[in-house]
């Protein structure tokens, strides 16, 4: 298992452990933090967006080429610690991430 802290759209933090597979999205849609995740996780809707600890930013794959298009195109709020978490493959080397769900565009 690993943990994930998160703060949600309301700013209330919760940390929470699950297992170091699937994608962040997945983990945070399952334990009810504000993802919708339209597209299931298909990159295509960026509803999944969130701005991870600049800390945590160097142990994440790049960004792909359609997902920095999707953030570009789709979202006001893109600081340079946006992804989508439907991008960001869960391992054991993201223990202790943290990231903060995305206001709503």
């Amino acid at each position: 298992m690993i943990t994930i802290k998160a703060v949600d759209r309301k700013g209330e933090q919760h940390t929470f452990a699950t297992s170091p597979t699937g994608t962040l999205m997945e983990a945070l849609r399952d334990h009810n933090l504000d993802v919708e995740a339209i597209c299931g996780g298909c990159c295509s809707c960026s509803t999944c967006h969130v701005y991870v600890d600049p800390k945590w930013t160097a142990k994440l794959t790049p960004p792909t080429a359609d997902e920095k298009d999707l953030l570009e195109g789709s979202t006001f709020n893109r600081p340079n610690e946006s992804r989508l978490s439907c991008q960001v493959p869960l391992s054991d080397a993201l223990n202790g991430i943290e990231v903060t769900v995305a206001p709503a565009d």
